[in-house]
């Protein structure tokens, strides 16, 4: 199948008519509106990004799970740091687009700048061109009517050839030389006005067929770096996905780490307060003077004071909750 060309499509009957290349510049008009349209989309969608990797970034420094300890501790903290580098990830994402966002501007500037030289030129050849023709069919209807005063100035001549009035005679003669003189002059005019205007013409084809050859080479352009801005564009958005899944992968794995029923002994082992209960409380009878061997006698004294013991060592190797062994994890800081 053939190709079309604009040079091909956009032309008119009417030397005077720029219908063909109106309706071209307003197609180039329309295409710089959609690449604004473009260029605002992705400043709006790297707002959005980067408000929300705000949003998420402090959602990762609030308190989760500070109470907790060993192994769910550290799936909780490493749950937090990655929420971190998924926000940042966002953040990233967002500066790239805004990015793509001022190349797509600066392509938009670019074509306007390239356009601007050839709109001025074909303008004012659109401005010579209808001057020129103006001039040329105002020549045309001169001519035809000297021409038409020739005529009817030769007319009177061949009506009054019997007349004796010499007088009246040269007279006619004289206007027939003169309307003669003047359907020649005119003549000339309008012939030069004709090669005048065809010179015009012959260089504002030339011109527009470079115009038309211009604007779909900037067409195309334009279609193909849209594409391929909205094609990248796409490719952020998904590799966002997969950054994120990865990074939420790692969260994952870190959960797998965690030992359900070695966190409840951990607690045991960190906490335990005894391992025998209390002994049954027997009945006593006072008036019966008797004693139940296995019980010791109740003390007169007030209980002594209990007090807290000394707080946990932190080298103390039970307290295991606050470190993680991998050598690539860190606890965010508070």
């Amino acid at each position: 199948m053939k190709n079309l060309h604009f040079k091909d499509f956009f032309w008119n009957s009417d030397l005077t008519s720029t219908g063909g290349y109106d309706t071209l510049i307003q197609y180039l008009n329309d295409g710089k509106r959609t690449c604004k349209e473009v260029e605002d989309f992705m400043k709006a969608r790297a707002s959005i990004e980067e408000k929300y990797a705000k949003d998420l970034l402090g959602l990762s420094k609030k308190v989760c799970g500070h109470n907790e300890m060993n192994s769910l501790k550290r799936s909780l903290d490493f749950f937090k740091l990655q929420t971190e580098h998924v926000s940042l990830s966002h953040l990233q994402m967002a500066q790239s687009m805004r990015e793509e966002a001022k190349k797509l501007e600066e392509f938009k500037e670019k074509q306007k700048e390239a356009r601007k030289k050839i709109e001025q030129q074909m303008d004012a050849l659109h401005k010579q061109k209808s001057s020129v023709f103006k001039k040329t069919m105002d020549s045309k209807k001169t001519y035809e009517q000297k021409c038409r005063d020739k005529e009817e100035a030769d007319q009177n001549v061949n009506r009054n050839t019997n007349t004796n009035n010499t007088k009246h005679m040269e007279k006619l003669y004289s206007k027939a030389q003169q309307a003669k003189q003047n359907s020649e002059e005119a003549d000339r005019l309008y012939h030069q006005n004709v090669i005048t205007v065809g010179k015009v013409r012959d260089e504002w084809l030339k011109e527009h067929v470079k115009a038309c050859e211009m604007f779909e080479k900037q067409a195309m352009e334009r279609i193909n770096f849209l594409r391929n801005t909205v094609w990248t564009h796409l490719n952020q958005l998904s590799q966002q996905c997969v950054t994120s899944d990865e990074l939420y992968e790692e969260v994952r794995k870190s959960l797998e780490q965690c030992d359900v029923q070695e966190d409840i002994e951990h607690f045991v082992n960190l906490r335990q307060t005894g391992e025998k209960p209390p002994s049954p409380v027997t009945y006593e009878n006072f008036y019966s003077g008797q004693r139940s061997p296995s019980v010791a006698p109740p003390s007169r004294l007030p209980p002594p004071i209990t007090r807290r013991g000394p707080l946990p060592d932190p080298n103390d190797n039970d307290s295991i909750y606050s470190t993680v062994q991998d050598a690539g994890y860190s606890v965010i800081q508070y």
